[in-house]
């Protein structure tokens, strides 16, 4: 790869930087359209947002209601929490404490990392797609492939210096988890658990990992804007609230920090599979004026070459075929060439 072609030019700004340089008006580039604004848009109802218990899926009287409750917050939301999922607190913890370190480095530490190229596997870059964004997010993030792990770590960052064993072990233990999820999934679907259960273990994981700096006019920038995930499902870590999803009224949510809880949500691959029944749940990640946030997202799917289609056994005349077929290395090829904010427009 010719990666004079993958860099952004000399300008490039991370939010980190303005945030250090004191700023109390954010730039004009990061003014997001007045109808993606987050003031004032959150649901006042008192909806209970859904928390799934794994460990009661070891209860066989248990079981059932389990999956059940599983089906009606994929089917109702696309979104749920989970809690008792055997990834330890400390693991978390040190994944987290990881991607602030990175996010704490010097800037000249961090650019060897620095692309513009959706296809790299390891890049590092600030809002959504940096060269082609028309409208600026407060974001940093580092983005790489993890799934399977030894074909990809040592191209991590070796800075911090215990990045790629603390993430690491994170990575590994999530991945572990959504093939648990998914089984969940296929039988909340009244499919075999199993099913495509080797193209799961041996499909694509990428880690995102998100950094939110403290913003000064929060109330006019988006930390990501509006958006499913093209994955069959994400599993997203946070340190602190931000994360704000859209019910099937279009209302929104904001998703609480529980302690020890992971979020999961439903992707558009899964939309596809599912052809239909689970729909790709919309979110955004907001930001705040006084504290940085950090989420780490653990987005799944089958292998890059690999295409989703509907399940056969999810096809019938009640339910026609309805989706096309489609794999991840299509979503990188489109928001490659695409503004994100136009393309959200136009959602």
């Amino acid at each position: 790869m010719d990666k004079s072609s993958a860099t952004p030019n000399d300008s490039f700004t991370s939010a980190m930087t303005l945030t250090e340089e004191g700023l109390t008006c954010i730039p004009n580039r990061y003014i997001v359209p007045s109808s993606l604004r987050p003031n004032g848009t959150l649901s006042n109802s008192n909806t209970c947002l859904p928390i799934v218990d794994l460990s009661l899926l070891q209860h066989p009287l248990l079981r059932p209601q389990i999956i059940q409750q599983v089906h009606l917050a994929c089917k109702e939301l696309g979104f749920f929490q989970v809690v008792n999922h055997g990834i330890p607190l400390s693991v978390m913890k040190d994944a987290l404490d990881n991607a602030i370190e990175f996010f704490d480095l010097p800037s000249e530490e961090k650019m060897h990392l620095l692309s513009s190229n959706v296809h790299d596997p390891v890049r590092y870059s600030t809002s959504l797609n940096d060269d082609k964004d028309k409208v600026s997010f407060w974001r940093d993030f580092l983005k790489h492939y993890a799934n399977p792990i030894s074909n990809w770590i040592d191209l991590w960052p070796s800075n911090p210096t215990f990045y790629k064993e603390k993430m690491g072990n994170y990575t590994k233990a999530v991945q572990k988890l959504q093939e648990e999820i998914m089984e969940v999934i296929f039988e909340s679907l009244e499919l075999n658990p199993n099913y495509l259960h080797e193209d799961i273990a041996k499909g694509s994981q990428v880690i995102a990992v998100n950094c939110y700096p403290a913003c000064p006019e929060p109330d006019l920038a988006l930390g990501l804007p509006p958006h499913t995930d093209y994955s069959l499902l994400s599993i997203i870590l946070q340190n602190h609230q931000g994360l704000q999803i859209m019910d099937r009224d279009e209302k929104w949510h904001s998703v609480p920090v529980i302690e020890g809880g992971l979020i999961v949500l439903v992707g558009d691959h899964m939309e596809v599979l599912s052809n239909g029944r689970y729909k790709g749940v919309v979110h955004r990640a907001t930001v705040n004026s006084e504290k940085k946030r950090i989420s780490i997202a653990s987005l799944h799917s089958l292998a890059l070459g690999k295409k989703v289609k509907p399940a056969p056994a999810l096809v019938d005349e009640q339910h026609i075929l309805s989706y096309s077929e489609g794999g991840f290395s299509d979503f990188l090829d489109f928001i490659s060439g695409e503004d994100i904010v136009q393309s959200t427009d136009s959602r």
